[in-house]
């Protein structure tokens, strides 16, 4: 079996719809594909409905997060959710609140490019995106893509959207622990994204990890496109370690990143443990997939 259990369409930055994605991962030879937009579940039903005769769609969502990095200070977290209920008030409310967060901040973006003369109109790239949807920098920098700003999605962050970037602007995450507790209440399991990806910026210690896994984590993306091997290597000691599961995935964003569907994989058996640690029952979309 073939398993990719993080990836991104256009129901929030990617750039293949969530059919296209499942149709994509067809062609990637994938058996398992989880579909995980950033705070939001909109995609599930129309990936589930393009999925070819043997695929399963594992539904999930990325969830943005602040936690403690171990060194006396905060960080941004990505939390993996998977196959929760996604009617649970608590985490529709917080959903809903984090995509509207994100609308504000990137139109304030926008509008401090505009302000300085970049050729980008707050509210026309606003009004491009679906009403509703998480809009994340990636929507900017594509959008200064096409305005000949920059040659690239990655361009656009190093130069001007990413960390230290002067127009970046801060965003009021949900804490990670309550995260994790509110995935487990709607009986889902979380797992933690590219947790040691340095090039992005800061990272959580491992002490952090540990502390997480004790308030319910339940495991570690190890195999990911921003890990090298022996950052891998570490984090599967330290999964070995707290009895974590591991799991392994392509973070594909569709044209947005040169990273390919199904580049990284996750091991059946992990796949197999990670699922058996969420509530039976909790997510109709996955339960209709296996009567």
């Amino acid at each position: 079996m073939r398993i990719d259990l993080h990836t991104h369409s256009t129901a929030s930055d990617g750039t293949d719809s969530p059919a296209g994605l499942i149709s994509a991962a067809e062609l990637a030879g994938l058996d398992v594909i989880a579909v995980t937009d950033h705070d939001t579940t909109s995609g599930w039903s129309e990936a589930v409905s393009a999925l070819p005769p043997g695929m399963r769609m594992l539904p999930g969502a990325e969830l943005s997060c602040e936690s403690p990095d171990g060194l006396g200070g905060t960080v941004t977290v990505h939390l993996l959710a998977y196959l929760f209920d996604p009617a649970s008030e608590p985490l529709v409310a917080e959903q809903a609140r984090l995509r509207a967060e994100r609308r504000v901040r990137l139109h304030r973006m926008a509008a401090r490019m505009a302000a300085d003369g970049f050729p980008v109109d707050p509210d026309e790239l606003m009004a491009a995106l679906p009403p509703d949807s998480p809009a994340g920098r990636p929507h900017l920098a594509q959008a200064l893509m096409r305005a000949g700003v920059v040659g690239s999605v990655d361009e656009a962050f190093d130069r001007f959207l990413g960390s230290g970037g002067s127009y970046l602007l801060p965003r009021t995450d949900t804490p990670v622990e309550r995260a994790i507790a509110m995935i487990a209440d709607a009986g889902g399991v979380t797992v933690i994204a590219h947790p040691f990806a340095r090039a992005r910026g800061p990272v959580i210690t491992p002490e952090v990890i540990a502390d997480l896994a004790a308030l319910g984590l339940s495991g570690v993306e190890v195999d990911h496109p921003n890990h090298d091997e022996p950052t891998r290597a570490e984090l599967r000691e330290l999964a070995g370690r707290l009895d974590l599961v591991m799991t392994g995935s392509s973070d594909y964003h569709g044209t947005n990143k040169t990273i390919r569907l199904g580049q990284e994989t996750t091991d059946p058996g992990q796949f197999e443990a990670l699922v058996a640690r969420a509530k039976p029952g909790s997510c109709p979309v996955w339960e209709r997939q296996l009567s």
